[in-house]
């Protein structure tokens, strides 16, 4: 049993805030819930395609993070198993929510340019809108393979689906990414010349 001695929680160390959440300690678990609040969004940001939806999965994913927290291994950094936690429940909100409407056909034909020139640099917001735009298969495919570093064969486990099939869709989702940014390129040329 931990001694809470000081007023001050946001002193507290991470591994003082897990052992007070496992102790039942509501202001532990919302100074945890803050704490890493930032990093579960940048994570599920990644995986949803709306805010309320991203919502929904960091929310879903403290829920599980407080339930197991027993389990934690703190010999290990917790920031990486809070991130595993939060990629394997925004896969699990994917799956339960999959829509047969996200497949998208691919039009373009072989051999057409798909490098976009590169002349214009975006902000932050407006790659995360455009990624937003990708259909649920495709953003999470390329999330778990170009930033978390899943193989093919571990994303079509984790997806249900074959390897060959996720290496299909990170294709895919490349090709639209540079499809939305010309897109976005030419509608910002178009209002710097009405301006």
């Amino acid at each position: 049993m931990m001694i809470w001695q000081r007023d001050n929680i946001s002193t507290y160390t991470n591994l003082e805030l897990i052992a007070g959440c496992i102790e039942g300690k509501s202001k532990c678990q919302e100074a945890l819930y803050k704490r890493f609040f930032s990093l579960a969004m940048s994570i599920c940001v990644r995986y949803a395609p709306n805010g309320s939806e991203v919502m929904e999965v960091v929310n879903d994913g403290f829920l599980k993070i407080f339930d197991n927290l027993q389990l934690y291994d703190t010999q290990r950094p917790f920031k990486a198993w809070l991130s595993r936690i939060m990629v394997n429940t925004a896969i699990d909100y994917y799956r339960r929510n999959v829509k047969s409407s996200n497949m998208v056909l691919d039009n373009k034909r072989e051999g057409e340019e798909n490098d976009p020139e590169i002349e214009h640099t975006l902000s932050a917001d407006d790659i995360v809108k455009l990624f937003a735009l990708l259909p649920d298969t495709y953003r999470i495919t390329f999330n778990l393979y170009e930033v978390e570093g899943y193989s093919h064969e571990e994303i079509g486990q984790m997806l249900g689906v074959t390897a060959s099939t996720s290496r299909s869709n990170l294709t895919r989702a490349k090709k639209m990414l540079q499809m939305l940014y010309r897109q976005h390129i030419s509608k910002e040329k178009r209002c710097h010349e009405i301006v």
